[in-house]
């Protein structure tokens, strides 16, 4: 999970978008140049499918999506930004 997640470059992307509150697809979309609605929706599906961020539907006219990150999902991120912070230290001690 975590060589999957860490090794796409846009989850990334998405968890600082998610963290800015930007948390529909199309405001992704557009927030973020090179970033695809097909791109983003595999990506979007990948984390929903390990459990990091949930997908929450609307009810409405015209329909409405919008993503949140999951309690795991605020566990799993800050993993991530500890081995980054890591990656860093080592880049840095070469």
């Amino acid at each position: 999970m975590v060589e999957t997640i860490y090794g796409c470059k846009w989850s990334l992307t998405v968890y600082q978008l998610l963290a800015n509150g930007i948390k529909r697809p199309g405001e992704m979309v557009r927030s973020v140049e090179g970033l695809t609605t097909k791109v983003l929706n595999e990506c979007l599906r990948k984390n929903v499918a390990f459990g990091i961020i949930e997908r929450i539907a609307y009810n409405e006219i015209p329909p409405r999506v919008e993503y949140v990150v999951t309690p795991f999902g605020r566990k799993f991120i800050r993993i991530l930004d500890d081995l980054d912070k890591l990656q860093k230290e080592i880049e840095f001690d070469r």
